[in-house]
């Protein structure tokens, strides 16, 4: 306890701030306990709940403090002007990953599952409105191509939900750098929007594929029947 009376109030708060961020990355909002905060900060409980007001007071703060890092990271990928799409693409990848690269702990804070807060300030909120932009950037690109903008809205939550997942894959898997996962985010996205379609249909599956197979299986054995006939 002799430390404590050395830390300034702004260094004590830093500090539980940095225990809180790493015990509930590691173990979830529901497993850390306001004892075991103070237990690891060297201090008494009453420490926390004057700086807090108790564990749910810390974990705000927390959660508040990535979604501003996260959310200013995306902001200033996907503001650039004047840009080839692709660039964008790039952009928001790699700075995701970078994100995650430089604040493991918090990344996993933000993906944990958390308690009852305001909806506004989760992390599906903020998924939500990189997801808003990121359709505004793709409505742009389809109407330059000429394609109906109707699917947007899905495409943007596809190329979010599809980075942000990769993302947190990644971060318990780094086989590869971030350069390459970036590389590899890039290679599935942009080719598929490259090569976008008006009028996407199910090849192989769905009943209007099925019955087309139908119909193709059907002639089919007309055809056999035909050849197979003997003639008069």
């Amino acid at each position: 306890m002799a430390s404590a009376s050395r830390m300034s109030s702004y260094q004590r708060r830093e500090q539980l701030l940095h225990i809180g961020r790493s015990l509930f990355a590691a173990k979830g909002f529901e497993a850390v306990s306001v004892e075991e905060i103070a237990a690891t900060a060297k201090v008494s409980k009453p420490i926390v709940y004057e700086h807090f007001g108790g564990k749910e007071g810390l974990y705000a703060v927390v959660v508040d403090r990535e979604m501003r890092a996260l959310n200013d990271t995306l902001v200033a990928a996907l503001s650039a002007q004047d840009v080839h799409p692709r660039q964008i693409v790039e952009r928001t990848a790699l700075a995701l990953l970078t994100y995650i690269e430089e604040n493991a702990e918090g990344f996993q804070v933000l993906v944990r599952d958390s308690p009852s807060t305001d909806p506004s300030s989760s992390f599906s909120s903020l998924l939500g409105d990189v997801s808003m932009r990121v359709g505004e950037i793709l409505s742009e690109w389809f109407k330059k191509q000429k394609l109906p903008t109707k699917g947007v809205p899905y495409y943007a939550q596809m190329l979010v939900g599809m980075t942000v997942f990769t993302g947190q894959y990644w971060a318990d898997q780094r086989k590869v750098s971030k350069e390459q996962l970036a590389a590899l985010i890039v290679n599935l996205a942009w080719n598929g929007l490259s090569r976008m379609k008006a009028k996407p249909e199910l090849r192989f599956e769905g009943e209007k594929a099925k019955k087309a197979a139908q119909r193709a299986a059907e002639n089919d054995g007309t055809e056999e029947t035909r050849t197979e006939s003997p003639s008069a």
